[in-house]
């Protein structure tokens, strides 16, 4: 009986050892299953529908469209400046004067030069001056008495020669006498009619000519010197102070019509292809945080070259600013829409894969990916927008956790 007993609680103490054995084992084969499973992992996002644009992101220059330059026509003193930087002045109104002392001298010698001129032009029209041509109109009437006065005495010893009144050598010196007098007579009416020659005439054509150029350079000048505003607008450079002297050609002031200025934006060789005239534009400043003008492309580059180290197409943009805020030649930030498209379906670019060209999604569907290929339009930094190939509501995979290749068929596991 006693060896029975101790048998019967060895068996029992076997049968907890036996169940403990089998639970491990239960346990290990649980855990084996549970780390056979091959599934991935994955990040998802929602085929949705919204708004996307194409865009250019650039750099850009504020440019005036009507812009107004006044440099000094000579050296000179600035006498007056009436305006200042940032003044908005009304079309004509005196902005600087420029001394004007040596133009006024030099417009006077101008003066005085085209006068001479025009008085030797007269004396070639009328044959000299008139102190001249009274002298010449006297000497031809003497000249024509002489004449006349020795045809008569030669006839008449020719005369006396038939006679024998007069001998020969008479009648000789009373022919060169009438000859002289002929002589003088013609020399005379050369110079009422042809008083000064080709190159005299010439000479005086030439300084009369000469001194009106210089005459009408000096009003040029003198024009100058006076600097009014062409149109309304703001001065936006007024770099002289009164008594100050200039050196010719040195700039004076600037002004433009700020109402609406030219943006001028390098985009770069890749994009250039993209921009089309009447494209819109948001112009950003640094110094304005969160404003934006807008406007329109207006011109696109002819060619691209060099600037800084990128090779860029200049485009040329119009843009309203009726607050003035713009100003000439300060560097903005430029974006270019290129293509806008409203609801339509948006997947995130990371989504996007690429097989020989072709664009293609993995879509999530029964707990694996699938190889979906689908058509795009536009895409930004962000998002991509499909046309084709997927519906809205969709889940495609982004990307394994533990950073797994995916494949086409993988089961995977949705992480949100």
């Amino acid at each position: 009986m006693v060896q029975n007993g101790r048998k019967s609680g060895f068996f029992a103490q076997r049968r907890w050892i036996l169940w403990l054995a089998a639970a491990v084992v239960a346990v290990i084969l649980l855990a084996s299953f549970a780390w056979r499973d091959d599934s991935v992992s994955v990040i998802t996002a929602t085929v949705k529908r919204g708004n996307i644009r194409s865009l250019i992101s650039t750099n850009g220059k504020v440019e005036p469209i009507n812009n107004f330059e006044a440099h000094a026509p000579t050296g000179t003193v600035v006498k007056r400046v009436l305006v200042k930087e940032g003044d908005h002045v009304k079309q004509g109104q005196l902005l600087v004067e420029l001394d004007a002392a040596t133009a006024e001298s030099q417009a006077a010698q101008a003066l005085a030069r085209i006068r001479g001129s025009e008085a030797d032009m007269h004396a070639i029209e009328h044959g000299g001056t008139q102190e001249e041509v009274l002298t010449i109109q006297a000497q031809m009437v003497k000249a024509v008495a002489d004449r006349d006065a020795a045809q008569r005495n030669l006839d008449a010893l020719q005369r006396l020669q038939q006679t024998g009144a007069a001998s020969p050598g008479e009648v000789r010196a009373g022919q060169a006498q009438l000859s002289t007098a002929e002589a003088q007579v013609k020399l005379l009416q050369s110079k009422q009619n042809e008083r000064y020659s080709r190159p005299e005439i010439s000479s005086v054509q030439a300084k009369q000519s000469e001194a009106q150029s210089a005459y009408s350079a000096t009003q040029d000048i003198l024009r100058q010197l006076v600097i009014r505003a062409p149109f309304a607008g703001v001065v936006y450079s007024l770099p002289v102070r009164q008594g100050t002297y200039v050196n010719p050609g040195d700039l004076v002031l600037q002004e433009a019509d700020l109402s609406k200025i030219l943006v001028r934006a390098y985009v770069d060789e890749p994009d250039v292809a993209r921009l089309s005239p009447g494209q819109r534009i948001e112009v950003t400043w640094d110094a304005v945080p969160g404003r934006i003008w807008t406007g329109a492309v207006s011109s696109i580059p002819a060619a691209v070259k060099l600037h800084g180290t990128r090779n860029v197409g200049e485009t040329t943009c119009t843009v309203p600013n009726q607050d003035f805020k713009l100003l000439p030649n300060i560097n903005v930030g430029v974006t270019i829409v290129t293509a806008e498209h409203d609801h339509v379906l948006i997947v995130p670019r990371e989504a996007l894969r690429m097989d020989a060209g072709k664009p293609y999604l993995y879509v999530v569907a029964n707990n694996e990916i699938q190889q979906r290929n689908v058509e795009t339009a536009i895409s930004d930094l962000t998002k991509a927008e499909i046309t084709s190939g997927v519906s809205e509501g969709m889940k495609v995979a982004l990307s394994a956790v533990n950073s797994k290749p995916l494949h086409d068929h993988i089961p995977v596991k949705v992480v949100q």
